[in-house]
């Protein structure tokens, strides 16, 4: 994980926001946007990671985090990975690929989502095969979206 100023603002915030929480596999929720963090390569990702979770899950709000000294561009990705209600999960996940760092934070969160091996088996809920697959078919259609704006970025495209 990248250690900036910024990053351990972000750090503090997803340790407070997510105390006392836990994922499906009874491991404390902080070391999910940890884990998420760890596989970014600058501080804004980092940073996103570490708090891509916390208004979505926890009493944090936007302004929150501008009072903390959160940059904007890193709120706006922030805002863009918190899955707001009646929003599809597919609306919300093409409503993100405007933002690169987003879409590049939210595909680390379904790799991380779709390690089985995070659950144990007895813990495993019916819907859980149906949650996987869901993911993986919005990871594979962020990683097609990534792929085709490499291969063609939007300022070379001819319309």
């Amino acid at each position: 994980m990248i250690y900036t100023k910024l990053t351990m603002i972000a750090l503090n915030i997803a340790y407070a926001a997510h105390a006392g929480a836990y994922d499906k596999g009874h491991v404390p929720y902080v070391f999910h946007p940890l884990h998420v963090a760890e596989e970014m390569d600058d501080e804004y990702s980092t940073a996103a990671a570490l708090l891509h979770d916390v208004v979505e899950d926890s009493s944090w709000t936007l302004d929150d985090l501008r009072r903390e000294g959160i940059p904007e561009e890193v709120i706006e990705v922030v805002d863009l990975l918190t899955h707001t209600e009646g929003v599809t999960y597919h609306d919300y996940i093409m409503n993100l690929t405007i933002n690169p760092i987003a879409v590049k934070v939210k595909m680390a969160d379904l790799r991380h989502n779709m390690d089985e091996s995070r659950i144990l088996e007895e813990d495993r809920k019916p819907d859980f095969k149906l949650r996987i697959a869901k993911y993986r078919k919005e990871y594979e259609y962020l990683k097609a979206f990534r792929n085709m704006h490499q291969q063609y970025p939007p300022s070379k495209v001819m319309i």
